[in-house]
C-alpha cells in the first residue's frame, strides 16, 4: 500500500498550492478594490491625468531590475554610446550617462570600459538607483512590495510544479509492484483527482486573475496595458517594447545575440 503514502502526498501538494493561490487571489483582489483611488490619484497628477509610465518604471513592473537594466543599455547601444558586440561583451564608447541609470550601467561595466554584459546586468539591477526606483513604485501602489506575501504569479509558478509533482508520484506509483488486488486503473483515477485540481486551479487563474505578475500590481497591470494599445514606428515605441516585452522584441540579430550569448559563464 506504498500507493497511498504517495497519494497522500499529491494532494498534499495539490491541497497547499491550489490554497495558496487561492488566498494570493484574494489578497490580490482586496488590495486592488482597496487602493483603487489612493492609486489612482498617486500615478494620475491633478496636472496631468493621463499620467504615462516612464521606460524605466515600464521595464520594471514588466520584468524588474534586470529589465531596467536591459532596457537602459539597448537605449544607450541604439544612441552609440555603449557598444554590445554580438561575442556578449558591453564596451563603454560615452563616459557620461544622461541620467542615474545609465550612469549605474557605466559604473557596473567598471573602470577599464568593458565587461562581459550578464554580469553588467546582475550588477545594474541590485543599484541604489533601481531601488529608489522600486520604492517610488511601491508608493504609488503600482508595483508589488518586496517580500510582501504570496504574489499570484508565485501561486501560480507552485500550482504548475504541484501538478508536476503529481504527474509524477503518479507514475511512480503505477510503476511499483502491486502487492494488493487494487487495479493500476483505479490508482491512476486517485491520482487523477489531486491532478485535476491543480489543472482546474490553473485554468480558472488564467481567466479570472490574468494577467499576474511579479513585480506589478493589479493598478500596475493596467497601466502597463495602456503601453501596448500605443502605436509603435518611432523609436520611443521600441524601447517601450523592449520594456514590456524583454530582449526578445529586439528585432537586430546581433544586438539580441548580445543578451543570449552564454558560451562563457561569467564569475564574480
Amino acid at each position: 500500500m506504498f500507493w497511498v503514502l504517495l497519494l497522500l502526498l499529491a494532494w498534499a501538494f495539490a491541497g497547499t498550492a491550489c490554497t495558496r493561490l487561492c488566498l494570493a487571489a484574494v489578497r490580490a483582489a482586496a488590495s486592488d478594490t482597496d487602493d483603487t483611488a489612493v492609486t489612482a490619484e498617486a500615478a494620475v497628477p491633478a496636472a496631468d491625468r493621463e499620467h504615462r509610465l516612464t521606460l524605466y518604471e515600464a521595464a520594471f513592473l514588466s520584468g524588474g531590475p534586470s529589465r531596467v537594466a536591459d532596457v537602459t543599455m539597448v537605449s544607450m547601444a541604439r544612441q552609440r554610446r555603449l557598444l554590445l558586440a554580438h561575442t556578449g561583451w558591453a564596451t563603454v564608447v560615452d563616459p557620461r550617462g544622461r541620467d542615474e541609470m545609465e550612469q549605474s550601467v557605466i559604473r557596473a561595466i567598471g573602470p577599464q570600459g568593458q565587461s562581459r554584459i550578464q554580469p553588467v546586468r546582475a550588477r545594474a539591477a541590485g543599484t541604489e538607483a533601481v531601488r529608489r526606483l522600486a520604492d517610488r513604485l511601491e508608493r504609488a501602489g503600482l508595483a508589488v512590495p518586496d517580500g510582501a506575501g504570496t504574489t499570484v504569479a508565485a501561486a501560480v509558478r507552485q500550482v504548475r510544479a504541484a501538478a508536476l509533482a503529481v504527474a509524477a508520484l503518479g507514475a511512480t506509483a503505477l510503476l511499483l509492484p502491486l502487492q494488493t488486488g487494487t487495479p493500476r486503473l483505479l490508482i491512476g483515477l486517485w491520482f487523477a483527482l489531486p491532478l485535476t485540481l491543480s489543472l482546474s486551479c490553473l485554468v480558472i487563474a488564467r481567466f479570472e486573475v490574468h494577467p499576474y505578475s511579479r513585480w506589478a500590481s493589479p493598478a500596475g497591470l493596467r497601466l502597463l496595458g495602456t503601453l501596448t494599445r500605443r502605436p509603435a514606428g518611432d523609436e520611443r515605441s521600441f524601447l517601450t517594447s523592449v520594456a514590456v516585452r524583454g530582449i526578445r522584441a529586439i528585432g537586430e540579430p546581433e544586438l539580441r545575440a548580445a543578451f543570449t550569448h552564454r558560451d562563457q559563464p561569467w564569475r564574480e
